[in-house]
């Protein structure tokens, strides 16, 4: 899958914020060698490149999957498009992957007409901005876990009737590429190829200070998204074709092993009980 040159991705890419050579005079008195314009000139440029360092080193496998240039084209752009308007530079990139989905070169072509490199690019910016702000958000540190063991030693009936909660930070996606083996794969400098379209799965989640990520299959992608979401286990099998009942206490156990879980409200006809275990 062969990504575009960058005179290629990205027309538009190279357009500068113009102005008024007059008005700047006015405003910003010159130096012995620099005209006012010249000065803030320099001003823009050093500030343009403070912004395109903090987004080199957020999403630095889209930087070594797109190349130096291409990603300064498109980072270039973004900011023109989408300018800082925040205290902290920390939300800098939030819409970087807007931006990818909405200047892709085919955006306005039928799906079906559209190349599939732009959903890749989009699709790993969405992962790296969804682990950078995990990092930096609310985690499950010092918070009381469900307790594998005894997740699975309950009863089916009871289990079939619970509601399960997620940690706070958890998230859940589904993708067209095998982004998370992609990602993780360049992280470890393993220089992966592009990888072909292939669905694929993936939750997303801070542990001890270190974001995880956890393949899913798609049934489990399903059964996840449906407890994440407040829905029993006998209201997600209502949905679905797969008999995954069978799994389902098997799954259960390794994701609460894996701390995803904090809470598990069982119900039955009579009583509702909010089930909060300590951490292992």
């Amino acid at each position: 899958m062969p990504l575009p040159a960058a005179s290629e991705a990205l027309p538009a890419a190279s357009g500068v914020v113009s102005t008024a050579s007059e008005a700047v005079e006015q405003i910003i008195t010159r130096s012995s060698s620099l005209s006012a314009y010249d000065r803030l000139a320099i001003y823009r440029h050093a500030y343009l490149a403070r912004l395109q360092e903090c987004l080199r080193l957020e999403f630095p496998v889209l930087l070594l999957t797109l190349g130096e240039e291409l990603f300064a084209l498109f980072t270039n752009a973004y900011l023109q498009q989408y300018p800082s308007r925040s205290y902290t530079l920390n939300r800098l990139g939030e819409n970087f992957p807007r931006y990818l989905a909405e200047s892709r070169p085919d955006a306005a072509a039928p799906e079906q007409a559209r190349e599939s490199w732009p959903d890749f690019i989009v699709e790993l910016a969405t992962l790296e901005r969804a682990f950078a702000e995990t990092f930096d958000g609310e985690g499950s540190e010092g918070q009381p876990l469900v307790d594998r063991d005894h997740l699975v030693a309950l009863p089916l009936e009871a289990l079939l009737r619970a509601r399960f909660k997620t940690v706070a930070g958890f998230r859940i996606f589904s993708f067209r590429y095998p982004i998370a083996g992609y990602f993780n794969a360049s992280r470890n400098n393993e220089k992966p190829d592009l990888p072909q379209p292939c669905r694929s799965y993936v939750a997303l989640m801070r542990r001890d200070y270190v974001v995880r990520l956890h393949e899913l299959t798609e049934i489990q992608y399903a059964l996840l998204s449906g407890l994440s979401a407040g829905r029993t286990l006998n209201e997600i099998a209502e949905e679905l074709d797969d008999d995954f009942i069978a799994d389902a206490r098997q799954w259960l156990g390794e994701w609460a092993a894996k701390g995803l879980f904090a809470t598990v409200e069982l119900r039955s006809a009579f009583v509702t009980q909010t089930v909060s275990l300590r951490a292992r």
